[in-house]
């Protein structure tokens, strides 16, 4: 599967429940969307599972954004 803004996206929107048409790779989870340290438990597991790879502690410490998503799993 090719990662792309809309895939990932998706995951966003159904882990966090919330409207993802204001997300773009610049959203920071954190900061914009709001996601407390369980949030961005389950969005690594979504993402892993949405693209079925395995995301690194190392990698998912380096994700902040939206865009640090793409280029992670674009490796």
């Amino acid at each position: 599967m090719e990662v792309t803004l809309e895939a990932v996206k998706k995951v966003v929107t159904d882990v966090l429940k919330i409207d993802g048409n204001n997300i773009t790779p610049e959203t920071r989870f954190i900061e914009d969307l709001k996601a407390d340290s369980m949030d961005q438990f389950f969005l690594i597991d979504g993402f892993s599972e949405a693209f079925h790879v395995t995301i690194s502690d190392e990698d998912a410490k380096k994700i902040k954004t939206v865009g640090d998503v793409i280029t992670i799993l674009s490796k």
